[in-house]
């Protein structure tokens, strides 16, 4: 049964220098949607990795533990590319003059 292990060091931190990466390219050019497809992505993994382990047969118990850390590490993931695509959607709103989707979080983002 293949695992996407992302709790694996290497590939933790490829993901996160693919994920700062993309989130800086979509701050330059100001563009939400990137940060909103990094977001998408990482839901998909999040069900994915839920599915398996839903689905898991016994023979492959002992993987219930790298798919815990795995779903652990998607909601941190999840977690950071929400708030960069609120952060660049702020952004793109600024530099284009229109009405950001949320503002409730202005505070937050004048202390950064």
């Amino acid at each position: 049964m293949f695992i996407f292990d992302i709790s694996n060091p290497l590939t933790l931190i490829l993901m996160l220098a693919a994920t700062v990466l993309l989130i800086f390219l979509a701050q330059e050019i100001k563009k939400s949607y990137i940060a909103a497809i990094l977001l998408f992505a990482y839901l998909v993994v999040l069900i994915m990795h839920v599915a398996q382990m839903a689905t898991l047969p016994e023979e492959f118990r002992y993987m219930l533990s790298i798919l815990s850390r795995c779903i652990a590490i998607d909601f941190i993931f999840i977690l950071i590319t929400f708030f960069s695509y609120l952060w660049v959607d702020d952004i793109e709103a600024k530099a284009e003059g229109k009405k950001s989707i949320d503002s409730s979080l202005d505070w937050f983002w004048k202390k950064i």
